[in-house]
């Protein structure tokens, strides 16, 4: 979804569990059994080794030296999301720092910051999510000290006027619009809209629209929201590549130790237990083809959980390219162009979502059925073993070989650590994957795929009434 970039899948490498065997020709005392080797210990999921310092004022730093061809990646954390924004009438900030804090400080003008970014040849960027905010550095390894100035300057010291800020305000307010042009970004809205009734997630990383519109307004309130957030027990630093870990740690201190701590932790309600199923459907101004979107409320973040994880690779067994209702739907039938579904994995309970793209308006019922047989299955019967090893071999291959590059390593620790808070919980999380049985699989379905925890959204066009219709109307608002 639009801004809305879910925490990557946590597979990891295979190992072998086995004990090793004795070479051909070895020997053993006369009468006695050969004795046992110890089996190795396990390989660790996350293949690189990195180190973890925290300052004083409580900024996390994380170093992964890594060979990367003379480039360092550089990822700033703020674990701060749409999920914060718990006040009424004040939602998209957290998406709205996104943009302001590339305004510069009183030290870095806007431009004086886009000029240096410029003349080093950096990539710089910047996404927001539901559950945090990730600044992007991709750099030469020699201008690891010029990010890490600009960096901390403005995490400390941004600087922005009234104008400033309502200039980037009404920009934000066209974002959104362009957003409601994508018909898969409006059903998103109205699902996460309809699902949740007090949690945080009811709204999108972009917000309400009545608050965004609002937002030129709220310029005093802008400056609390950051001075709330934007402090260094709430960020953590990736530095992955080229880079020696001592004097990345030594840099980060010198720039950073400054930085005075002062988070307050947002005031989040927790979402009410759903006990009957939900229905909407939405209409789209334009031109689409349905889409269905069946979301089951689901557990949170929980990688030391063997349930939550196996909930993780249902989604992909039940739903992925291997799985028989793409095969009959997409492959055969033709009946959808794609169809998916993702495991909850934010930092509260989110949800467990089967989203599909129907060719055919008059295939919607059909498509939904044959979505609801395919979990009642998966809630009923075991998942074939062979299968399920296939699956989990691929997620943790998949994992590793996402991790070619210093930038793509930095952006996963990133997601990894927003979400989880601890880059170590995916150790816990690859011991369960390889644990993970198709009685957990059955397990996994039985508890979040419950059919009165679902929200069922169809996205269609939006039909204009026929001319007689208007005509008929017409008339009678006219006979008064």
């Amino acid at each position: 979804m639009l801004r809305r970039i879910p925490l990557l899948t946590i597979p990891a490498l295979a190992l072998s569990l086995g004990a090793p065997t004795a070479l051909a020709g070895e020997s053993s005392l006369a009468g006695e059994p050969p004795a046992a080797e110890p089996a190795e210990p396990p390989a660790k999921a996350f293949p690189y080794a990195y180190q973890e310092r925290t300052l004083k004022n409580g900024l996390r730093v994380v170093v992964i030296p890594m060979a990367s061809g003379g480039l360092v990646s550089y990822r700033t954390v703020v674990r701060t999301g749409a999920r914060d924004e718990y006040e009424k009438g004040v939602t998209g900030f957290a998406h709205f720092f996104e943009h302001m804090m590339f305004r510069g400080t009183e030290k870095v003008p806007a431009e004086r910051f886009n000029e240096i970014v410029t003349s080093i040849g950096a990539d710089a960027n910047a996404y927001t999510s539901t559950d945090m905010t990730v600044y992007e550095f991709d750099i030469a390894a020699e201008d690891l000290r010029t990010v890490v100035e600009l960096e901390s300057d403005r995490f400390m010291n941004l600087s922005y006027g009234k104008e400033a800020f309502e200039t980037e305000a009404g920009a934000v307010y066209g974002e959104y619009r362009k957003n409601r042009s994508s018909p898969f970004f409006t059903l998103y809205e109205a699902v996460q809209n309809a699902a949740f009734t007090r949690h945080t997630y009811k709204h999108t990383t972009m917000g309400l629209v009545e608050d965004i519109k609002a937002m030129p307004t709220k310029y005093d309130y802008s400056k609390t929201f950051f001075q709330r957030y934007y402090r260094p027990e709430n960020c953590v630093v990736v530095i992955a590549g080229d880079v020696e870990a001592e004097a990345a740690f030594a840099l980060i201190e010198e720039h950073y130790g400054v930085w005075k701590p002062g988070y307050v932790a947002p005031k989040i309600k927790k979402e009410p237990k759903q006990r009957k199923a939900k229905r909407i459907e939405v209409e789209y101004e334009g031109r689409t083809l349905p889409i269905v979107w069946l979301a089951y409320k689901a557990g949170a973040y929980a990688p030391e959980d063997k349930t939550w994880v196996a909930s993780q690779v249902l989604a992909e067994l039940a739903f992925g390219e291997t799985s028989d209702i793409y095969r009959e739907l997409v492959l055969e039938q033709q009946k959808v162009l794609g169809i998916g579904a993702g495991g909850g994995n934010d930092r509260d309970p989110g949800l467990w979502s089967i989203y599909a793209q129907v060719g055919d308006p008059a295939d919607i019922d059909a498509v939904i059925a044959r979505i609801e047989q395919t979990v009642a299955r998966y809630r009923d019967e075991l998942p074939d073993p062979g299968r399920l090893d296939a699956v989990k071999s691929n997620l943790r291959y998949g994992f590793l070989l996402d991790l070619d590059t210093a930038s793509s390593v930095a952006g996963t620790v990133a997601q990894m650590i927003g979400v989880g808070g601890d880059l170590g919980r995916v150790e816990a999380y690859y011991q369960n994957l390889l644990e993970v049985t198709p009685e957990d699989i059955q397990a996994a379905a039985k508890l979040w795929l419950v059919d009165n925890q679902r929200t069922t959204a169809v996205l269609r066009e939006k039909q204009e009434p026929p001319p007689d219709a208007k005509k008929s109307a017409e008339s009678k608002g006219g006979t008064k």
